[in-house]
């Protein structure tokens, strides 16, 4: 996620009215940050990883997936897109908009070489700070997924397999993760 702008002080509503030219903007705490579209392995793993969650979803029926582009609105000065989230269901139904979403329950970031010091600084901390219970940094160059907990002061490094209990669901989401790397960059 390439550097700030200079101007600063961003709001939401700023953001809003930026053009649509293929770039994500963001603004955290004012700050207006801009990314290049993704990567192939990139948006492959987005994928896979929001058809699993998915999956889990639809049979733990504790949350909604979305993936990027899609807001996730903190306040009027904070507005980010991370690359696959997890929302709570509203009565039972997804949000029909990311202002009835309300927190996330799991906000994942890929990391991307221009991305890599906002995903775990930045939006790391926005994270933690906005109470979203828990966050993965993938980072595929690695294969390794750096989780995340709203209390945490490190991070737990998986490499083997991640295991994944929202409140409300009765058993987890456990993904090996050699057979998805296989699928992310055989597939």
């Amino acid at each position: 996620m390439g550097m700030a702008a200079t101007q600063t002080h961003w709001t939401v509503d700023m953001v809003h009215a930026l053009p649509d030219d293929g770039k994500r903007y963001e603004v955290i705490d004012g700050d207006l940050l801009v990314t290049p579209a993704p990567s192939y392995d990139h948006q492959d793993t987005a994928f896979l990883l929001a058809r699993r969650l998915h999956a889990y979803l639809a049979t733990h029926r504790v949350g909604h997936v979305f993936m990027a582009p899609t807001d996730v609105i903190f306040d009027p000065r904070t507005l980010v897109q991370p690359d696959v989230v997890v929302v709570p269901l509203i009565a039972g139904k997804r949000p029909r908009n990311y202002a009835e979403a309300g927190t996330p329950v799991l906000a994942v970031e890929i990391v991307s070489p221009g991305s890599a010091r906002t995903d775990r600084v930045r939006k790391r901390d926005l994270y933690q700070r906005e109470g979203v219970p828990e966050d993965w940094i993938v980072d595929p160059d690695a294969r390794v997924i750096e989780r995340w907990r709203s209390a945490d002061t490190r991070p737990e490094i998986l490499d083997d397999r991640i295991s994944w209990q929202p409140t409300g669901a009765t058993e987890p989401m456990t993904m090996e993760l050699s057979g998805f790397w296989d699928e992310v960059f055989e597939g």
